[in-house]
């Protein structure tokens, strides 16, 4: 299947008749590594972009959602779930963990995903213009984007000489990113303090960690299990030591497309 069919698949769904009965109504599995509360503007640009074309959700098409709340470990199932299933199509969101989790249950349904990391690296695609297989999507740079947010941050503050990094160890892009910030660091001359949290009780010692080491500043790198913790993270930053100033890779609650 080409690239423009499977386009077409994620936004219009254009090879599902309107008429379709009751009995027919086609299956959108959406599989998503957050949870709906860290994601609504998503939920809510994919409603919208299916009504433009015609097909509202409980009418003429039907969405079967799992989400993993941040807890990657249970996407195989989830996926392995909707392929039984037997879902037209297969919306893998939330990042890598799954798309590679909807990549590894099916070597037949069509598969849109959205990432930040490199498909080709990951094994999704062969290649950006000719994906081949049955997959396809958006890699959207998002640990590119985690060095430009320190950048940033070094704009806003410069007198700041040392930042935390905090990074999910359990996301699969976990080591591009690191690489990313830490030449990024390294370019602006800032002490960087590696900070790991795949966990809640993690993320509180993280916490802990960067008192501990006099960070001034915090960088969260991309991960759907920190977006799934965003108030508890927030939470944190505001109240820890002198307030910590953090940058966040999502932060956005309410629609903004």
């Amino acid at each position: 299947m080409r690239r423009r069919e499977f386009i077409t698949l994620l936004c219009s769904v254009g090879a599902w008749p309107l008429a379709a009965s009751a009995q027919q109504k086609p299956v959108i599995g959406f599989l998503n590594s957050g949870s709906p509360d860290a994601y609504p503007d998503r939920v809510i640009a994919f409603h919208q972009g299916l009504r433009q074309l015609g097909y509202i959700e409980g009418e003429n098409v039907v969405v079967d959602y799992r989400w993993a709340l941040g807890e990657y470990d249970r996407l195989p199932a989830f996926a392995a779930e909707l392929v039984k299933r037997r879902v037209s199509v297969l919306v893998a969101t939330g990042g890598e963990p799954a798309a590679l989790a909807a990549k590894s249950a099916t070597s037949t349904i069509p598969i849109v995903f959205a990432i930040g990391g490199d498909p080709i690296k990951l094994g999704l695609v062969a290649a950006y213009n000719r994906p081949g297989g049955n997959a396809t999507g958006a890699n959207i740079l998002a640990a590119e984007m985690d060095g430009k947010r320190l950048a940033l941050l070094h704009e806003m503050m410069p007198n700041v000489a040392r930042v935390g990094l905090l990074l999910d160890p359990n996301f699969p892009a976990y080591a591009t990113q690191l690489n990313e910030l830490q030449q990024a660091a390294a370019i602006i001359n800032l002490q960087a303090e590696i900070l790991r949290a795949g966990t809640d009780g993690e993320i509180e010692a993280a916490f802990e960690i960067a008192s501990q080491k006099h960070v001034e500043a915090l960088i969260l790198a991309a991960s759907p299990f920190f977006d799934t913790r965003r108030d508890k993270l927030v939470a944190l930053a505001a109240s820890h030591v002198c307030r910590l100033s953090t940058i966040f890779a999502n932060l956005l609650r309410q629609a903004a497309w």
